[in-house]
């Protein structure tokens, strides 16, 4: 599918898949069987909220969403017709997608070489394996559409002073790490394509339901514990 606009895995859906095979095959064919609790929606708000204070660090940023809304498959597109034009540009929210995976960038900085800055922004107070994962994918895709010169981890500094008026942030540049992990992503991508083309997996409960995130679809395992013990799944 190379750089085409077309897409059949997310980001969220990479990291599901890195955590349940059968979470990712429900994210795409069952998706409102996923329930979340008010505390991972509180969740969810904190990090939006922590995230549009370190974009305020930018001025002038064009925000994709904001444009388009939900309609998250023209993102690539708009993304691309306005790093086309030339010149220094931030963009937030920006979509890439590269053999069939779609991500959407948080801040991107292009300079006025054409190359660009990356930064993922995550809550969280620790630099997590998980936090790696989610840049990783981003790296994957969008260093195969143009040349990143720099891509960041952004996360809750805890009193480390980043520069940036009236809030704390800790920016780890990871270019060399993400770069080292292309040719893991990319086997991960075709795994789940093929994951997602079969049929609904069985995949018993355990950590993987909890670790590193609480999975949406637990109440929905947990139904079928009875059937599946009797083997008749």
């Amino acid at each position: 599918m190379g750089g085409g606009r077309r897409y059949v895995l997310s980001k969220s859906k990479y990291i599901r898949g890195l955590q349940c095979q059968r979470a990712l095959w429900l994210d795409v064919h069952r998706p409102r069987l996923a329930h979340y609790s008010v505390a991972q929606l509180q969740l969810f708000s904190y990090g939006r909220e922590f995230e549009r204070k370190f974009k305020a660090g930018f001025e002038g940023g064009v925000d994709i969403s904001a444009r388009l809304g939900r309609r998250i498959g023209e993102y690539a597109e708009l993304t691309a017709e306005l790093l086309e034009g030339g010149g220094e540009v931030v963009l937030f929210e920006a979509g890439f997608v590269f053999n069939g995976v779609l991500v959407l960038a948080d801040v991107v900085r292009q300079r006025a070489d054409g190359a660009l800055e990356v930064y993922e922004v995550k809550s969280g107070r620790t630099l997590s394996e998980t936090y790696k994962r989610d840049a990783a994918v981003q790296y994957y895709v969008i260093s195969n559409l143009r040349r990143v010169e720099r891509f960041c981890l952004v996360f809750d500094g805890c009193g480390t002073d980043s520069g940036v008026e009236g809030e704390r942030f800790e920016v780890v540049d990871l270019t060399g790490e993400l770069a080292d992990e292309a040719g893991q992503v990319a086997a991960n991508v075709a795994s789940m394509k093929e994951w997602i083309a079969g049929g609904e997996p069985w995949v018993p409960m355990g950590e993987q339901c909890l670790s590193p995130y609480a999975c949406p679809y637990r109440e929905y395992c947990a139904s079928l514990l009875p059937l599946e013990a009797g083997d008749c799944w």
